[in-house]
């Protein structure tokens, strides 16, 4: 008898562990190509009131997350792999969600929310293991919840799109060059393991934030919603999104679906796009 899809994914987000999520998922994901899952299209999707990461990390509030004073100890190191780690988690968990919450969407939907969590399972497993090299775990520092959160209040599918993978993904195509810059200055080999899954990272990020682009705009000419709501829509959720930003990754931003006129309003800077 055929699993049924969204049933699955709700055991899958629910998973107590990084490991039993993670494993879930790659089973779930070989059946899913293999067409061997069944749609319930009516199926009611939960909203939930804790992250799966509630049982395994202690959540604070943001600004309360542990900072890195430098990059010389390994602890500052691992509170660095640790931080991207933690998004990357939070990442399976929303491209997951993605395709959970939404039913009676093309196939092609699904396709690419779970070809990203696929990809987001493999960047959490290559920071997870450069993690664990300097002596230390996933879960060993305190973590917070904002992604979660924002997905919990964005349950509908314009705002889900613009506000999770084509403005809160698309804010890590500016900071990931900052980061790989810093590491750089190591000049050792664990900088050069870390850069280069920072730059795996990076450019699969654009494919994450054009598929948010794409089915963005595929809500807003479903629902009758003028696509220049874009920076409304962010702002009831996030406010303060429209706020001038010191820099912006034009070509990667212009390359995941971001207009020229959207770069201007969003830079600080006078641009020629």
């Amino acid at each position: 008898m055929k699993e049924e899809f969204f049933s699955y994914l709700e055991t899958i987000l629910k998973a107590s562990t990084a490991s039993k999520k993670i494993e879930s998922f790659l089973e779930f994901y070989k059946k899913y190509k293999e067409d061997s899952l069944t749609f319930n299209h009516s199926y009611n999707a939960e909203i939930f009131t804790k992250p799966s990461f509630d049982g395994f990390c202690k959540i604070v509030d943001a600004i309360k997350v542990p900072r890195r004073r430098s990059l010389q100890s390994n602890e500052d190191k691992a509170i660095l792999i640790h931080a991207i780690a933690h998004i990357e988690y939070s990442a399976i968990d929303l491209a997951l969600d993605h395709a959970y919450r939404f039913q009676n969407m093309p196939k092609e939907f699904y396709n690419d929310w779970l070809e990203v969590a696929y990809e987001e399972v493999n960047h959490f497993l290559m920071l997870e293991k450069l993690l664990n090299s300097l002596g230390y775990k996933y879960s060993d520092f305190e973590v917070h919840s904002f992604l979660f959160d924002t997905s919990m209040r964005t349950l509908d599918l314009v705002s889900r799109m613009a506000v999770i993978p084509r403005y809160l993904e698309a804010s890590g195509l500016d900071a990931n060059p900052k980061i790989i810059d810093r590491v750089k200055r190591l000049n050792n080999g664990f900088s050069k393991e870390l850069i280069d899954i920072l730059n795996i990272i990076l450019h699969e990020e654009v494919s994450h934030v054009k598929k948010g682009d794409k089915w963005f705009k595929y809500a807003c000419e479903k629902y009758g919603i003028d696509e220049m709501e874009f920076f409304n829509i962010v702002e009831k959720y996030l406010p303060g999104a429209s706020k001038k930003k010191e820099f912006l990754n034009i070509d990667l931003r212009q390359k995941a679906g971001y207009s020229c006129s959207e770069l201007k309003v969003l830079s600080k800077d006078s641009i020629e796009c």
